[in-house]
């Protein structure tokens, strides 16, 4: 017997059931990879409800885990702490009453349980994490970022340099001065 795969659970029981009935599962030290340069740096924790309604399963949770990031501006690896909330319907693939395969034509973009009726929320999971990956992660609201001239991060530690490397073709800005008035001099 193989081992089932991460956050895959067996719901022909629940299916058996009557409409409005509810399993919880509790999900602790869950890893999944994820795509493209993502990297968990938690393991997923949280509680997710899974209803039994009259044409599949709602399902409905709260998943904790973070992801390591780089910082925007400055490199430095930052941990982003990730909430993601579920809520989704998912179809058999298979006609209850027949065991007759689903047309999934009808309602291609809908999520369906295997053909043993088992929920695969991985696939849920990972998008929902991609979804709430940030745009641009900043290690510090005022994260002051690299310094053109060297690379480094700037900072309080970070030694200034001569302006002595300016490009001799931009000298004459050095005497550029904007008045009072938004006027040039």
């Amino acid at each position: 017997m193989t081992a089932a795969a991460p956050l895959t659970y067996p719901l022909a029981g629940l299916l058996a059931e009557l409409p409005g009935t509810t399993r919880t599962y509790e999900i602790h030290g869950v890893t999944i990879p994820l795509p493209d340069d993502l990297r968990l740096s938690d393991p997923i924790e949280g509680t997710v409800d899974v209803t039994r309604t009259n044409r599949g399963v709602l399902i409905r949770g709260t998943l904790h885990t973070a992801i390591m990031e780089s910082c925007a501006r400055c490199l430095r690896e930052v941990e982003v702490p990730i909430e993601v909330l579920l809520d989704e319907e998912a179809l058999p693939s298979v006609d209850l009453a027949t065991g007759a395969p689903v047309d999934p034509s009808a309602e291609p973009d809908v999520t369906r349980l295997t053909a043993h009726h088992e929920l695969a929320l991985g696939p849920l999971v990972t998008e929902a994490i991609s979804l709430a990956e940030p745009i641009a992660t900043l290690c510090e609201p005022d994260c002051p970022g690299l310094c053109p001239t060297c690379g480094e991060r700037l900072g309080p530690e970070h030694v200034a340099h001569a302006d002595d490397a300016l490009d001799p073709r931009l000298e004459v800005l050095r005497g550029f001065r904007v008045d009072d008035d938004g006027e040039s001099e």
